[in-house]
This record gives structure tokens, sequence and C-alpha cells, in this order.
């Protein structure tokens, strides 16, 4: 729909999302959408339970 010329006409200075979903398309027609790469932290997410240890830990000690 119309949701990239509503962002690029926004009052804000960026959107920033996730590589979760693709966004390859949707960023080059919007200046405005920013990516962040998560897969690092949901990789330790999976070992951490994996092998049982605290996930939790991610919140405090993971840099993003």
């Amino acid at each position: 729909g119309p949701a990239c010329e509503r962002i690029s006409k926004a009052a804000l200075e960026a959107l920033v999302v996730t590589n979760t979903i693709p966004q390859e398309k949707n960023m080059r027609d919007c200046s405005k959408i920013q990516c962040i790469d998560v897969s690092m932290i949901l990789a330790e997410a999976i070992r951490r339970t994996h092998n049982g240890e605290s996930v939790s830990y991610l919140f405090s000690n993971v840099p993003m």
C-alpha cells in the first residue's frame, strides 16, 4: 500500500526495522527506513536455549 509514501512524508528521522523480514525493496523506495541485523543475537539466544543457559543475559550484556 501507501506505507513508504506515508513514512517518507512523516515527521520522523528514521524508521528502524529488523532483518527478520526482507526490507530491501522498501529501503530502496524510502530513504527513512533503516534495517538492523539481528542474526547474531538470535543465534546466541538459540545457542543459550539449547545449552540450558540464561537467555535473559542477552538483555543486559549483548550490544545492539
